[in-house]
């Protein structure tokens, strides 16, 4: 029975042999842990980011466009909209009243859309590689 030896595995150029189950030597077919981690960095959300729209644009749904949110993006824009345009007839303030009350609550979850974002991006760039 041949003894485990670690150092230079000449069977293998290019590997470290550490032990009889080495799984660290290098594996043409591995992914590239480099390429995806400077992909997840070149398009990671940040929440300051998120909070900056949140603050100047949060009625028009910028915040939620950016953490990835599209459909409720699109809901909140429309409904400010609309709600900007039935001001003349007083119905609309009841339409931007719900629309603060939504930008106030999104100032909460604004943390975990990002994370949920960049945990999504992290899970889409797995299953690139």
């Amino acid at each position: 029975m041949p003894v485990p030896t670690t150092g230079p595995d000449p069977s293998r150029p290019g590997t470290f042999q550490t032990g009889p189950f080495d799984s660290n030597s290098f594996n043409p077919g591995r992914p590239n842990d480099a390429a995806a981690l400077m992909q997840y960095d070149a398009n990671k959300r940040s929440a300051l980011v998120a909070y900056l729209l949140w603050f100047f644009l949060g009625t028009f749904g910028a915040h939620r466009f950016y953490a990835g949110r599209i459909a409720s993006g699109v809901v909140q824009l429309l409904v400010t909209l609309v709600s900007m345009l039935l001001t003349f007839v007083l119905i609309g303030y009841a339409g931007l009243f719900l629309v603060g009350l939504w930008v106030l609550v999104d100032a909460l979850l604004i943390p975990g859309m990002i994370r949920s974002y960049n945990n999504r991006l992290i899970a889409s760039l797995g299953r690139q590689h």
